[in-house]
């Protein structure tokens, strides 16, 4: 098959207008699940309803949990006709074909090379039917995406044909169309899974995992749960609504009973059984992938939420992508003008920009070697990068593993200068100064900077206006309620919640009477104004604790941002 085709990936018959995104869009915290209106308060179709017409963009960017939200869509019929890119894309192609194959529910998925995609963005209708899409004067003749190049194993082909059950046969069949769409050639066995469709932002979420474990799915590899809606142990303490409560729940015990281990944090590499070098995996979650592939080295896609079931149940994913050595080189060089003095905000705000410059590319960033990055800082960088940037992976000149891979033939080159993070500072500094939230822990809090809070707070309270809320897993708020970290924070008014994150917390647990929040989190900076409805504060931790202590964000840039 020529990748360089038109290809129908999932057919439809539509006649819509056309909507052009001109960069990539997260679907999860970028489109409003209910009505398909753009709720990404950084994007240039802010506002805009991409329900009934055709979406084009390049690709898309951001959460695995895209997928699911196109799934919702499509069962209360609001999703996009169809949506046509030009790169390679996952995570809707993934909702598309979910959505068709157990709820005959069509959203139509197209690919096209960059000829055809620039000459269709200029037409304002389309008409897909058929393997021909129609627009004006254009006429585009598409191929359809086969399985005959794809070499399946004698265990893949029992699978498939359901010698293994109904569940491994879906997981199988669906695995296989995505691996044909991506071009693979072969499957590839992964050592361990995790799942991040588990939040109960929607109710597609709830009725693909009933369905799958109602059918008597089973995982087939070690396998961990992101963070979830609730706390799991003593969520009806929290005065949520009993219905939203007992329906996270389940969607949790469902992911439970298919044999996934409960722990509920979207941080499964800070436990003590971390993937290792090299180690091929099958994992979703944004910033868990891009940090497994960046910092620990290991290999894995940034799986849709749903396929990381299926590879969870299969034992077995699509060679390409990252999975493949030659596309784990860096495609791009950004080198970085790392401003002296700096806090750990910059981090973040280096993350959120180096996105936004290799929206689709793997880049290496240079100039950090000397500022010898935490684990921590790392996190952060990598956290931040997956909301601007559909790439898994990058990679830090003389900090991870593999930034000694050579760079690509012709790569392209870019710089991030003070002005840069200045501008970035500014664009998630848009709230006022005073705040009333501090949300801590997106990804989730590891032990070392609860111990850092800890510090920070030692012997001060919490503003009475101000809530002071962090997120972490379960092994992480053991350890720390070991060492005393817990029962200090809280005597300072530190409220903690296992099991959640901020990109699931929903209100009153989030603070009804919230109107501007403070965050550490370059990912919770950019994604909090579409989930939450509420203005926005960004700095470091320590702006962060002093915040807590105030109810004041900093009047001004930080100073390193201003020498």
């Amino acid at each position: 098959m020529d990748r360089r085709s038109a290809l129908l990936i999932v057919p439809a018959d539509v006649k819509a207008q056309i909507v052009r995104c001109d960069e990539g869009l997260s679907f999860w915290g970028g489109v409003d699940p209910s009505s398909g209106t753009v709720i990404d308060a950084h994007h240039h179709l802010h506002g805009q309803s991409l329900a009934g017409r055709i979406v084009m963009m390049p690709t898309s960017r951001g959460s695995c949990s895209g997928s699911g939200v196109l799934l919702q869509l499509a069962l209360n019929g609001m999703a996009p006709a169809a949506l046509v890119f030009r790169d390679d894309e996952e995570v809707l192609t993934l909702g598309a074909l979910i959505a068709g194959a157990m709820f005959d529910r069509t959203v139509g998925i197209v690919r096209l090379g960059a000829r055809d995609y620039d000459a269709l963005s200029a037409q304002n209708e389309a008409h897909l039917q058929g393997a021909r899409l129609v627009a004006g004067e254009i006429a585009i003749d598409l191929h359809r995406i086969t399985q005959d190049d794809l070499a399946l194993s004698d265990t893949d082909r029992a699978m498939l044909n359901g010698g293994h059950g109904e569940p491994a046969a879906l997981a199988m069949q669906v695995i296989s169309a995505m691996a044909a769409a991506q071009g693979a050639k072969e499957l590839i066995d992964v050592t361990r899974g995790h799942i991040d469709g588990c939040i109960y932002a929607h109710e597609a979420n709830l009725i693909f995992a009933e369905t799958m474990a109602e059918m008597g799915a089973q995982v087939a590899i070690p396998t961990t749960i992101n963070a979830i809606s609730v706390d799991r142990e003593d969520w009806e303490q929290h005065d949520l609504p009993p219905n939203f409560g007992r329906a996270a729940s389940r969607l949790a015990d469902a992911y439970v009973r298919m044999g996934a281990r409960s722990t509920f944090t979207c941080a499964p590499y800070l436990s003590g059984d971390a993937p290792r070098l090299g180690e091929e995996i099958g994992w979703s979650e944004s910033n868990a992938v891009i940090f497994a592939n960046s910092v620990l080295g290991a290999r894995t896609a940034k799986h849709p939420d749903y396929l990381d079931l299926f590879i969870a149940l299969t034992g077995r994913a699509a060679r390409t992508g990252v999975y493949l050595a030659e596309n784990r080189r860096p495609q791009m060089r950004i080198d970085v003008e790392l401003p002296d003095g700096h806090d750990d905000a910059v981090w973040p705000l280096i993350g959120w920009i180096a996105g936004g410059l290799a929206p689709d590319c793997v880049p290496l960033l240079t100039g950090l070697e000397a500022a010898l990055p935490s684990r921590d800082d790392l996190r952060a960088l990598c956290a931040a990068f997956g909301t601007t940037s559909a790439a898994p992976l990058l990679h830090v000149a003389g900090v991870t593993p593999e930034a000694g891979l050579p760079l690509a033939e012709n790569a392209a080159r870019a710089t991030v200068t003070r002005a840069d993070l200045v501008a970035a500072w500014r664009e998630l500094n848009a709230g006022p100064e005073a705040v009333d939230l501090i949300a801590l822990g997106s990804p989730h809090f590891s032990l070392e900077e609860t111990r850092a809070v800890a510090s920070l707070m030692a012997g001060k309270q919490k503003h009475p206006d101000v809530e002071v809320i962090i997120t972490l897993g379960r092994e992480i708020f053991v350890s720390a309620e070991a060492e005393g970290l817990i029962a200090q924070l809280r005597g300072a008014g530190v409220q903690f919640y296992r099991d959640l994150c901020w990109c699931s917390i929903v209100e009153p647990i989030f603070p009804t009477s919230t109107r501007t929040v403070m965050t550490n989190s370059g990912k919770y900076a950019h994604y909090a104004p579409g989930l939450s409805g509420r203005a926005v504060r960004f700095g470091g931790l320590s702006d962060c604790v002093a915040a807590a202590q105030t109810a004041c964000a900093p009047a001004s840039l930080p100073g390193w941002l201003t020498g």
